[in-house]
């Protein structure tokens, strides 16, 4: 028996599906918002060396979380957000980990994983990023130490504002 190799719009083809017409039920979906091009703040959660956290509404975040001109800030003294003064801990906010690295330092990256997206950790042991669905790993400053990703993760400004009173991030 003789196979035949297909390309993806062959199969589709096959299918009786069109692009667009994939294009259109994705964007139906669960997911439309990965169709649209509005900047909106959008929830915040924490988590730590043990990966637990809750969802916020918003309280502790002010400015722009997502699209190229992000800017936000977020105040450390806020319940969701006052882990982060201590080394190892992280927080979510939009598509970006905040994490309080080894040494007393904040990173702020992007929270998807370049190879499936998904969402990543961080580990102060091993002082890196890590992606739970593969196993690939990235350093402080989003580089892959760890295939099957291949490509760095988003690398974001963080300053500290008000005496360390709150942590500003931005693109």
């Amino acid at each position: 028996m003789e196979t035949k190799e297909l390309s993806r719009g062959q199969f589709l083809k096959q299918l009786g599906l069109s692009s667009g017409a994939l294009m259109a039920f994705y964007c139906m979906g669960t997911t439309m918002t990965s169709c649209t091009k509005e900047e909106t703040t959008t929830p915040a959660t924490t988590g730590g060396t043990g990966g637990t956290g809750g969802t916020n509404t918003n309280t502790g975040v002010t400015g722009v979380t997502s699209g190229a001109s992000l800017d936000f800030t977020i105040d450390l003294a806020h319940k969701d957000f006052s882990k982060l003064k201590t080394e190892g801990e992280y927080a979510y906010v939009g598509d970006i980990i905040i994490a309080n690295v080894k040494g007393g330092t904040f990173v702020a990256l992007s929270k998807l994983c370049t190879h499936e997206g998904t969402t990543i950790q961080y580990r102060l042991t091993q002082n890196d990023f890590w992606c739970s669905n593969h196993g690939s790993e990235f350093s402080a400053n989003g580089a892959v130490e760890k295939s099957p990703a291949a490509k760095s993760l988003a690398v974001y400004k963080t300053e500290s504002k008000e005496s360390g009173a709150k942590l500003r991030v931005l693109a």
